[in-house]
C-alpha cells in the first residue's frame, strides 16, 4: 500500500489540488450569487452549463491527448481553467460566466482524462483495486478541504477566486516533475446503447437520479444554507459534512451490498432518504448541530447511490462490455447532474429556500416507485455476479476513464475501447516532445 501511494504521488496530489480549487469554487459560487440577490436559476444555470462542458469535453480531451501527450494537454487544459476564473475576476456579466464554466468544465474533464489513463496504464492488475481506492480517496478529500478552506474567506470577494486559480497552477508543478514516463490512452468505441438500456434499465435510472441529486446539491445546498442564516464558514462544514460521509459510509455499505440484494439497498435506502428530507421542508428552524447530523445521514444515503447502481448494472453485463457500462453511467449520471440544479434552482425561486430537500424527497420518492425487486427477472446475470462493490467517488469531475481502474474491469478482454499506444517520435519531435521523452500517442489497430 505504501509503495502504490509513493509510486502514483505526484498523480494524486494533482488530484487533491484541483478538486480543492473546483470544490471550494462551486460553494462560492452559490454563496456569492445568492449574497448578490441573484436568482437561484441563475446559480443552478451556471453550475449546470459547467457539468454540461465536463460530459460534452470528455471526447474533446481524448483527442488533445492524442494529439499533444498528457503533459502538453495537461498544462494547456490548466492554464485555460487559470484564465477563466480570473477573467471571473474582471467581468461581471452572468452571461459571460456562464460560457466560462461551460470552458472551464471542457477543460477540467481533460486534466482528468489525463490523471486518470496515466494511473491506469502503469497500474498492474493485482493493484488495480488499491491504486482505485487511494484516487478516489484524494479526490472526495480534495472536496472536502475545498469546504472548509472556504470558511477562512471571510468576504466573498475576488480572493477565493485568486485561490482556485492557484490551486489550478499549483497541480501543475507535481505533473510537470514527475519522472514517470507518459502513457497509452484508452480511447471509447461506439457504445451498443440498445444493449446496455435492455440489461440495465434500472440502473441507468438511478443513476440519473443520482447525477440530479449530487449536481443540485454541489450548486443549491449553500444556496440553502446561506437563505437559512448560516455564515459562510457553517455552509462549508456543512456541505463538507455531507462529502465526508458519504465517502466513510462506503466501505461499511459495500460489505452491506455484498451480502443482500442490492436492489432492496437502493429501494429501502431511498425510503429513509425520502422521510430524512420531510423534517427539512420547513416545519421548523433546525439547531446548528442538528442540521449537520441530518446533513451527514443524507450524505450516506445519496452519495452511495452512484456505487450501488453500478454495482447492480455490472452484475448483469457482460464483463467484456464494462468500460463501455462505465462510460454510458457517467453520461447519464452527466446528464442528471446537469439537469438537477436546473429544477431545483427554478423551485427554490418560486417557493423559497425550503423547497430543496422537497426536490431531494421527490427524487427519493421516484426511485421508491420505480426500484422494485419485482422488476429484476435475473435472466441477464453475468458469469462473476455478484460482483464486489467498489466505493466509487461520486463527483462528475472523475471523467469515465476512471472505470478502467475499476478491479471488477479486466481490461485486456474488454471490447468496448480502443488501445492507443505511444509511437516513436520523429528526429523534430525528439527535439522537443515536452519532456515526455516517449513521444505522441498514435492510433494503433486493437488486437
Amino acid at each position: 500500500m505504501v509503495k502504490t501511494l509513493g509510486a502514483f504521488f505526484s498523480l494524486y496530489l494533482a488530484t487533491l489540488i484541483l478538486l480543492m480549487g473546483s470544490g471550494l469554487f462551486n460553494t462560492y459560487m452559490g454563496l456569492r450569487l445568492t449574497a448578490l440577490s441573484i436568482s437561484e436559476v441563475w446559480v443552478g444555470a451556471i453550475i449546470a452549463a459547467y457539468y454540461i462542458g465536463l460530459v460534452l469535453g470528455a471526447r474533446v480531451g481524448h483527442r488533445l491527448i492524442i494529439q499533444v501527450g498528457h503533459i502538453r494537454a495537461y498544462a494547456a487544459s490548466a492554464a485555460l481553467v487559470t484564465i477563466t476564473v480570473l477573467i471571473q475576476i474582471l467581468i461581471d456579466d452572468l452571461w459571460v460566466w456562464l460560457g466560462l464554466r461551460f470552458i472551464a468544465g471542457m477543460a477540467m474533464v481533460t486534466l482528468f482524462i489525463a490523471i486518470e489513463s496515466w494511473l491506469n496504464e502503469q497500474t498492474e492488475n493485482a493493484s488495480r483495486g488499491t491504486v482505485f481506492a487511494f484516487y478516489m480517496l484524494f479526490s472526495c478529500m480534495g472536496t472536502v478541504f475545498g469546504q472548509l478552506v472556504l470558511g477562512l474567506f471571510r468576504n466573498l470577494n475576488y480572493e477565493p477566486l485568486v485561490f482556485v486559480a492557484i490551486c489550478c497552477v499549483l497541480s501543475l508543478m507535481p505533473m510537470a516533475l514527475t519522472r514517470r514516463l507518459h502513457p497509452a490512452l484508452q480511447v471509447p468505441a461506439p457504445l451498443a446503447v440498445r444493449y446496455y438500456v435492455a440489461r440495465v434499465p434500472l440502473s441507468l435510472t438511478v443513476l440519473f437520479i443520482a447525477g440530479m441529486l449530487s449536481g443540485a446539491f454541489y450548486g443549491l445546498t449553500p444556496v440553502y444554507g446561506l437563505l437559512h442564516g448560516l455564515s459562510n464558514q457553517q455552509v462549508g462544514v456543512f456541505v463538507a459534512t455531507s462529502v465526508a460521509a458519504g465517502l466513510v459510509f462506503q466501505w461499511p455499505l459495500g460489505w452491506l451490498a455484498d451480502r443482500v440484494s442490492r436492489v432492496r439497498l437502493i429501494r429501502w435506502g431511498a425510503v429513509v432518504l425520502l422521510a430524512l428530507g420531510v423534517p427539512l421542508w420547513g416545519w421548523f428552524q433546525m439547531p446548528y448541530p442538528l442540521l449537520l447530523g441530518f446533513s451527514a445521514v443524507l450524505g450516506i444515503l445519496q452519495f452511495t447511490l452512484y456505487p450501488m447502481g453500478a454495482a447492480f448494472a455490472n452484475d448483469n453485463v457482460d464483463p467484456e462490455r464494462r468500460v463501455g457500462l462505465s462510460a454510458l453511467l457517467y453520461m447519464v449520471y452527466g446528464l442528471g447532474a446537469c439537469l438537477g440544479p436546473l429544477v431545483a434552482g427554478a423551485l427554490m425561486r418560486a417557493w423559497g429556500p425550503d423547497v430543496y430537500f422537497m426536490y431531494v424527497s421527490a427524487c427519493a420518492l421516484i426511485l421508491v416507485l420505480f426500484i422494485r425487486e419485482q422488476r429484476v427477472k435475473g435472466t441477464h446475470l453475468s458469469e462473476d455476479a455478484p460482483t464486489h462493490f467498489v466505493p466509487m467517488a461520486d463527483t462528475l469531475q472523475n471523467s469515465h476513464v476512471m472505470a478502467v481502474l475499476d478491479p471488477r474491469i479486466d481490461i485486456q478482454k474488454d471490447i468496448s475501447h480502443d488501445p492507443v499506444a505511444a509511437a516513436s517520435p520523429s528526429a523534430g519531435d525528439q527535439q522537443d516532445d515536452g519532456g515526455q521523452g516517449e513521444g505522441y500517442p498514435q492510433r494503433v489497430q486493437a488486437s
